[in-house]
């Protein structure tokens, strides 16, 4: 069964009124009927002609696959298309990512956004491409809530009850007339200069202020900064480098049909915690303000549902397979093919290993999959050759852990924890940290791989 499962309230002729309130989805792109294709309409045939386009999608290998789709194609149509094109197993966290290259800045395209909208709004001078990715962060917060919201970042109607539930702050953020204030301090770059500004910004329904007076709210010392229909919010991927910001921590507005970089409001927080904080709540605002009809969703996290789509079926039953497989006496190359158990190398066919990449590629490629507690992958150390590093994100970080070899009676092993717990190769250290904490933060839960198309 897929992750989300359980979150999904689906309701037939005859059942009981749930308990649980029904929450507005501004993603109702989650909640297809079970008995839809895994191909929403706009890509089936129809009797009258429509125009077509071709696209061009990049993989992190940048191989690039040109793809002829309808011009109102949505971006999780493509990732549809891609997932049945490569036998991917679809877990909802695949993603149509937007890069600006010069700029550095990225975003994940929202699965409902038409693709040719999206590709209306790039300028020539800006070299921009589509990339298909996994992001495990994806619908993080409908599965998670209260960790991304820090006390001292939100305020709630004064009717509101301090102690919010999982569910209460959902139904806050999705269906309240009264959305939660997110305030705190921000560097923003001033307009037209080099020069960066700390101020004290509030986010309403109205859109982004700062304060012109320290931390006051009053209305006379609140100066809009920006709204959200007319312009897409971006994360920037370089941290310092482009910009020249104080922390890495950067995201931006870039207006539809805008003329290029002059016209970015940048802002940077001082912290990874912050920053989400901000981008979420935005996401999250910008979304359910332009949907006119939303979804009823039980995000009870204690209901099942039975899978009655014969292709998610399938999918899941490959899924457990591929774990059965995993969990097996067996070690399987890429390919799925088995291979010798006495070849020291075999983690070099998996595809959480990456050969010889730097720590801050590390950092960039599980940024790029979602800070998601459990998101890792295994590298080869640069400041040792004979050792391995597991780079892993926890608690909006992400921590690197060396695996050391160990020979004792003629014997290789392998251990993160001076020896006391040892295994024979990677693969069996990866396969028990899946199921153990271990000295480990938490358990890995995705891995990074290079996807290839």
């Amino acid at each position: 069964m897929n992750e989300f499962g359980e979150g999904f309230q689906r309701k037939k002729k005859g059942d009981s009124i749930l308990e649980n309130p029904s929450i507005p989805n501004p993603f109702p792109e989650l909640c297809c009927s079970p008995f839809a294709s895994v191909l929403s309409a706009s890509l089936l045939p129809k009797a009258t002609s429509r125009k077509k386009q071709v696209i061009k999608v990049y993989s992190e290998d940048d191989t690039s696959r040109a793809l002829e789709v309808p011009s109102d194609i949505t971006a999780r149509d493509v990732c549809q298309l891609l997932i049945l094109k490569n036998h991917y197993v679809d877990d909802h966290s695949w993603t149509l990512f937007e890069q600006l290259t010069h700029t550095g800045l990225g975003r994940a395209i929202e699965d409902h956004e038409l693709v040719m909208e999206v590709q209306s709004n790039w300028v020539m001078e800006e070299e921009t491409k589509l990339y298909f990715r996994k992001n495990y962060a994806k619908y993080e917060f409908f599965k998670n809530p209260l960790s991304f919201f820090p006390d001292h970042m939100i305020s709630f109607p004064s009717e509101t009850s301090a102690a919010l539930s999982h569910s209460g702050i959902l139904q806050m953020f999705l269906s309240s007339s009264t959305y939660p204030e997110i305030h705190g301090y921000l560097h923003a770059k001033e307009q037209g200069k080099k020069s960066w500004k700390k101020m004290y910004f509030l986010l309403r329904r109205s859109g982004l202020y700062f304060s012109t007076k320290g931390t006051s709210k009053e209305p006379r010392h609140l100066q809009f900064f920006c709204e959200f229909s007319n312009s897409d919010m971006y994360m920037s991927l370089t941290g310092k480098k482009t910009a020249g910001a104080p922390t890495n921590y950067g995201f931006c507005f870039k207006p539809n049909k805008s003329g290029g970089t002059r016209d970015l409001k940048q802002l940077c927080a001082d912290d990874e915690q912050s920053r989400t904080c901000w981008m979420t709540a935005i996401r999250l605002l910008k979304r359910s303000i332009s949907e006119n009809s939303l979804v009823a969703m039980d995000f009870s996290g204690h209901r099942s549902r039975i899978i009655e789509n014969p292709t998610e079926a399938l999918s899941v039953a490959v899924e457990e397979g591929l774990a059965w497989r995993r969990r097996g006496c067996l070690r399987l190359n890429s390919h799925g093919s088995p291979i010798a158990m006495s070849n020291m190398a075999i983690h070099r066919s998996q595809s959480w290993f990456h050969h010889k990449i730097s720590r801050e590629e590390a950092q960039r490629l599980i940024l790029q999959h979602g800070l998601v507690d459990g998101v890792f992958l295994v590298r080869d150390s640069q400041s040792n050759p004979k050792t391995f590093v597991l780079s892993l994100s926890h608690g909006l970080k992400i921590k690197h852990f060396q695996i050391v070899p160990l020979e004792d009676d003629g014997k290789l092993f392998y251990t993160l924890d001076d020896g006391h717990t040892r295994f024979t190769d990677l693969i069996q250290l990866v396969e028990f940290y899946q199921l153990n904490k271990g000295v480990l933060p938490c358990k890995l839960k995705h891995y990074c791989a290079r996807i290839a198309l």
